[in-house]
């Protein structure tokens, strides 16, 4: 039987193609991990890398260990985890995939809370696109995820989290910020930056305008960035109007530095959900943070998202 040790290191390997770092990262000498390496390929009949041209590259028997190598360590871990909540502590390692601007604002704090009531459990936060995050939960990537996009049902299960609020948001010197809202129709010809086509915030956004006849081709759009930082921090240094989450602008709102503008006729939101797989019996740590988010004392969080 493969041992859990030399897996660990061939992943690492894998990861690094160089051993000399991999010896570094695990505290243990190049020999010991040239040892486990050639013992592994050894016990497997084939060679698991090739040196060319100076480096090191995964022949074709070890890309196809690297998944089930990956699995089993997990499925390692996830035993250890039962065996030590059997003893009636939640323990364990939680990783979220998060796909919203909003979620990265306020989980670090929901994970913060968690550490605190349960201390044993270590919470990682995974930041990628929309379309990857399902993908995390079905290969056992991730735990948990964080999307604004309606998944439920079939293998998955999903959860309301917080209903995230879209707003316009202009540089404080602008004309509109005198007045008390604009005419939708007034956005066409104003310099606009956007997200990128598969944010869920640019998503709600022409989903609103499209109620008003208005289409991406009618607007003025100078700038599409895939960041809502850089987008707020681009507004306030005095350049063109965006849709933006509140959230994600509310620093620059407290400080005067960006100002928001109503739209008549307009309510632009979305639906932040939770979501894990439905047929996969959950660990305690899950079951206790899928409860948690919306735990009372949680309340001032949402609260903050939803404001």
């Amino acid at each position: 039987m493969v041992e859990l040790t030399r897996l660990r290191i061939f992943v690492q390997c894998a990861e690094s193609l160089n051993f000399t770092q991999t010896a570094r990262e695990l505290h243990i000498s190049q020999p010991t991990i040239s040892h486990h390496i050639k013992s592994l390929e050894r016990e497997i009949g084939m060679p698991l890398f090739a040196r060319i041209g100076g480096g090191l590259q995964l022949t074709e028997a070890g890309r196809a260990l690297l998944p089930w190598a990956r699995k089993l360590l997990r499925e390692a871990v996830q035993l250890e985890e039962m065996i030590a909540s059997m003893q009636d502590d939640i323990v364990g390692h939680l990783r979220i995939a998060c796909s919203t601007t909003t979620g990265k604002y306020i989980l670090p704090q929901f994970a913060a809370r968690f550490h605190e009531r349960h201390p044993r459990v270590h919470v990682s936060i995974m930041r990628c696109t929309a379309e990857h995050v399902v993908p995390k939960l079905m290969q056992d990537e991730a735990n948990l995820g964080v999307v604004s996009y309606d998944v439920c049902g079939g293998d998955l299960e999903c959860q309301e989290f917080f209903v995230d609020h879209i707003v316009l948001i202009v540089p404080p010197g602008h004309p509109w910020v005198a007045r008390e809202a604009i005419e939708v129709s007034e956005l066409i010809g104003q310099p606009i930056i956007v997200r990128e086509p598969t944010s869920g915030t640019r998503r709600v956004m022409l989903a609103e305008l499209g109620q008003h006849d208005i289409a991406l081709d009618d607007l003025d759009v100078f700038l599409e960035v895939g960041n809502a930082e850089a987008i707020v921090k681009t507004v306030e240094a005095g350049y063109g109007v965006a849709f933006v989450s509140r959230i994600a602008a509310g620093w620059a709102l407290n400080q005067g530095s960006v100002a928001e503008i109503k739209v008549r006729d307009t309510d632009m939101h979305r639906k932040v959900y939770m979501v894990r797989r439905s047929l996969q019996t959950p660990s305690r740590a899950v079951e206790a943070f899928w409860g948690f988010v919306h735990d009372p004392a949680n309340r001032d969080l949402i609260s903050m998202a939803e404001t």
